[in-house]
């Protein structure tokens, strides 16, 4: 305990506050995200009618992605978009622990994607600017780790209510993220305006930034390949383990709630010592990790579903995708951050915050529908694993070496 203390302490005060929020922000999301889907499975919507849902959800996220962004980028407080988030979850959160039909559902997602949608670039933002005077890549790290702290507790939590009070209760997890944004609202009270921005990545003599950056683009290519797969982890994975494979039979909602656990905690345990090792290191060697392992994962989720044994090959994935996920989140918001100048990197984190928005909106409905017309995810996954291998020759070796300095001017 002593020393979870010391380096808990080690970071500062203001970063450690960022850090509550995130953690208390992500309690809810860990059981929303994962096994809000199976509420209303149970209730005989279709796989395709879910993903359209979360699909409208995040076409309003699109949107308010940006709004949040460029309202930072012009001097917005912080904490404005966080409280603005915080409200609207609490308003999908009413609507969705009463709901029966699917239009119910319908407003209740736009409601979240709106709450995510503002509360996303500012989250980021902060954990960048109050990590001076250590580099943005710690804070990252430390905000990423809060995040699966989370979402596990999240999950495990919704996982607990299914195996002890029967699924009918799954629906519960929208007041313990209700619970959860209040306390976040109470958090907010205590966060400054702004902190200090992080300094974009040195250039070789002769070079000129564009407003995009140099890499900002391929960045965002990764970006949304690797957050569609995170995604699909979200929306398409608790359907495939609840409708089973060709020979793989399906899970009850408990049991796939704690594979899915399982995959939580390792990411809480690989996060921050996978994370600060990456710190130090050219961001584009943390991507090439992440692609490697997810496309490593998906085979083996692909490959589940050919055996009647399959959960021996879904408990094979979670390690990999946990240990991807670990590498990915961190990086590839450090690059992006890197890749544009300080005075545009609530703008860059707004749009890089839209590539999950954009996955959301076009992933979740394609794999609903592929799924049902298949009967199975074999080909989902086998189809995800190899856009992996693709995307790893959109990595670029220049990119920036992470542990970015702080500088006063924009």
């Amino acid at each position: 305990m002593v020393q979870l203390a010391r380096w808990w302490l080690q970071f500062p005060r203001t970063l450690r506050r960022v850090a509550q929020i995130r953690g208390v922000a992500a309690l809810g999301a860990g059981g929303i995200l994962f096994l809000g889907p199976l509420v209303f499975n149970r209730l005989g919507l279709s796989s395709s009618q879910i993903g359209l849902a979360l699909a409208l959800s995040s076409a309003v996220g699109l949107v308010a992605r940006a709004s949040s962004g460029l309202l930072l980028d012009r001097g917005t407080a912080l904490g404005t978009p966080l409280r603005l988030g915080a409200i609207c979850s609490i308003g999908a959160d009413v609507l969705l622990f009463r709901a029966h039909s699917f239009n119910a559902f319908v407003t209740g997602e736009l409601l979240l994607g709106l709450a995510m949608g503002l509360y996303w670039p500012a989250a980021e933002l902060a954990s960048a600017q109050f990590s001076a005077p250590l580099p943005s890549s710690e804070g990252f790290a430390l905000a990423r780790t809060a995040d699966a702290l989370g979402i596990a507790a999240g999950a495990l939590i919704g996982s607990c209510i299914a195996w002890g009070l029967g699924a009918q209760a799954l629906r519960l997890i929208y007041g313990v993220d209700l619970v959860g944004m209040l306390v976040l609202l109470w958090l907010i009270r205590g966060l400054p305006k702004r902190g200090l921005p992080p300094a974009p990545a040195k250039l070789a003599p002769g070079q000129k930034r564009s407003w995009w950056g140099q890499s900002l683009l391929p960045l965002l290519a990764v970006s949304l390949l690797g957050t569609g797969l995170l995604t699909l982890q979200q929306s398409a994975l608790p359907l495939d383990l609840a409708n089973g494979g060709l020979a793989r039979p399906g899970l009850p909602e408990a049991g796939g709630g704690l594979l899915i656990v399982l995959q939580l905690l390792l990411v809480l345990l690989l996060q921050w010592p996978v994370g600060h090792w990456l710190g130090s290191k050219p961001v584009a060697k943390g991507l090439r990790l992440s692609l490697l392992c997810f496309s490593g994962g998906c085979i083996l989720l692909a490959f589940s579903a050919l055996h009647p044994k399959g959960l021996l090959l879904l408990l094979l994935a979670q390690p990999l995708l946990a240990l991807g996920t670990a590498a990915f989140l961190p990086t590839i918001t450090e690059a992006v951050v890197e890749s544009v100048s300080s005075k545009n990197q609530g703008l860059a984190l707004g749009i890089y915050s839209q590539t999950w928005a954009i996955s959301g909106i076009s992933l979740p409905p394609l794999a609903g529908l592929l799924m049902e017309f298949q009967g199975h995810g074999l080909g989902l996954w086998l189809v995800m694993a190899g856009l992996c291998l693709a995307a790893l020759g959109l990595l670029q070796p220049s990119w920036g070496k992470g542990s970015v300095p702080y500088s006063q001017s924009s």
